[in-house]
């Protein structure tokens, strides 16, 4: 079994920042991409943004050059960190990891969500 377990969101005003952070643990031989994904009231869940395991990433339109995402394999942790945040970005996070176990089957795992107001 794989246990993602997030935090670091709450109310921030808008143009603030917060930082997000996803520890990952349990049955893991390989962790490839990891991401983030996120979810507003009435909505679909949409992407955010993903870094792979050799650590390029990537980022939806709406959050580039605002978001930034990065991990750390030897803590098995990616987080992103969110400046110039806009009420539009208030949403539930939630963390996604995609790998393989020791007994060599792939996984895809989610964590609870953490919950990110962008408000005045």
């Amino acid at each position: 079994q794989v246990q993602l377990v997030e935090s670091g969101g709450g109310l921030v005003q808008p143009g603030g920042s917060l930082r997000l952070s996803c520890v990952v643990s349990g049955d893991i031989s390989i962790m490839y991409d990891m991401g983030w994904y996120r979810q507003a009231p009435a909505k679909q869940r949409q992407w955010v943004a993903v870094i792979s395991n050799r650590g390029v990433p990537n980022y939806a339109d709406y959050v580039q050059g605002r978001f930034s995402i990065s991990r750390v394999d030897a803590n098995n942790t990616v987080s992103l960190q969110m400046n110039s945040l806009k009420p539009e970005d208030t949403a539930v996070y939630y963390c996604n990891v995609r790998g393989v176990n020791r007994d060599g089957k792939s996984f895809t795992e989610w964590g609870q969500g953490t919950q990110v107001t962008v408000s005045s």
